[in-house]
């Protein structure tokens, strides 16, 4: 229970501060440019790995849950837990920026700004990339250590830089589908629940293909006593 509520809270906080800095420069205009949204972005994910890194892996994304999953560093049921989590913190931080928010339509949410088919290949590619750091950053099934979060914070802020203007640079199915459903956009959610598992499982292709001798592990991870009194 306790890696479960860690996942929802570092989703709540990635989607309340990262699509909140969105909401504050369509409402206040000259606040906050785009680059400094691609930070908020960044530095949210970090400062997350920094924090729960340790107790859950601070995945706070399916894609990466899925990764994991699929590299068999994570059992099947305990990924579930996680997406259903991490699912939960980013709809509840969609419905808090509503109560502060409440004239704004989008609240964040991921629209396109090319065709459809362009924007599904961009994010297949920018899940791929971030996919593959966290692989190769990870310990198990963890995002931890000194350098993984600036790693990983670092990729998601320079890929919401350079794709965000196109795509919204989710990266991210919950991401996304917590302002769709809160904010009603819902026409092109497919691109952001498709997108990134796909991104992801083309990661750990990729990986497989590196270094197959630590990208997966044979067996799912035993827990520890400790661990499972824990959960």
């Amino acid at each position: 229970m306790i890696r479960w509520t860690s996942e929802l809270i570092g989703t709540f906080m990635l989607v309340l501060f990262g699509t909140g800095a969105i909401v504050v420069a369509d409402t206040y205009p000259g606040t906050i440019p785009h680059p400094a949204i691609a930070l908020a972005f960044g530095c949210v994910v970090m400062t997350m790995i920094y924090a729960i890194g340790d107790v859950s892996g601070a995945h706070i994304n399916p894609a990466a849950t899925l990764a994991f999953w699929l590299a068999r560093r994570l059992p099947g049921r305990q990924a579930l837990a996680y997406v259903g989590a991490q699912i939960v913190g980013a709809v509840a931080a969609s419905a808090v920026l509503r109560l502060i928010f409440k004239e704004h339509k989008l609240l964040g949410t991921t629209l396109p700004s090319v065709g459809p088919g362009l924007a599904f290949g961009i994010e297949v590619l920018a899940s791929f990339v971030l996919v593959f750091v966290i692989i190769h950053v990870s310990q198990g099934a963890k995002e931890k250590g000194i350098m993984a979060g600036t790693a990983i914070g670092g990729t998601v802020a320079m890929e919401a830089l350079v794709f965000g203007p196109l795509t919204g640079a989710s990266m991210n199915p919950a991401r996304s589908l917590g302002p769709a459903l809160i904010s009603g956009q819902l026409q092109h959610l497919w691109i952001y629940l498709l997108a990134p598992p796909l991104g992801a499982g083309l990661a750990i292709l990729s990986c497989r293909m590196l270094r197959d001798d630590c990208c997966t592990v044979c067996e799912p991870p035993k827990e520890s006593t400790r661990e499972s009194t824990r959960t």
